[in-house]
């Protein structure tokens, strides 16, 4: 007979997915203020400056760098499995092996989740965004039992004589 084999945990991937309906709902409404803006142009009345193509094609542009830029906010997501975690917030991305991570932390009152490291940093996970509700919850607990399965057979630290 073999021993008691331990199943490791699914992998996790999240994203904030009420900020990215929102984030697009608004990505839509520039799209649609800029367009508003570059069909009315040729007909605003000016004695100064007469507005031509260029000015709608320019106008139209920047409308949709606009759009982008706000899609942009919407792009951090959390990926995790049996070998680590990686974090992408809005530009920066974090690659941990969970040996460095000591605790995977969702406070009660936190706009999203984050992860405590082992030499005391703190990395925020904007990928678990607190609105998304149950969504997040199921997502910090699969990252917990990953962080759990991945350190169950680290050594026991000896007693400290004073608890920091």
């Amino acid at each position: 007979m073999s021993g008691p084999t331990t199943a490791t945990p699914a992998a996790v991937s999240a994203v904030p997915r009420r900020l990215r309906l929102l984030l697009a709902v608004l990505a839509g409404a520039v799209l649609v203020v800029a367009a508003v803006v570059v069909l009315t142009l040729p007909s605003t009345t000016n004695t100064v400056v007469e507005y031509g193509v260029v000015d709608q094609v320019a106008l139209a542009g920047l409308g949709v760098l606009l759009a982008a830029g706000v899609l942009l906010l919407g792009r951090s997501r959390v990926d995790a499995d049996a070998s680590g975690v990686r974090v992408r917030n809005l530009f920066v991305q974090h690659v941990l092996p969970w040996q460095a991570v000591r605790a995977v932390r969702f406070e009660r009152k936190s706009a999203w989740g984050s992860l405590a490291l082992e030499n005391g940093d703190e990395v925020s996970v904007w990928g678990l965004q607190a609105a998304d509700g149950e969504y997040a919850v199921r997502a910090v607990e699969g990252m917990r039992a990953l962080h759990a399965a991945a350190r169950a057979t680290d050594p026991v630290p000896p007693p400290l004589l004073y608890d920091n």
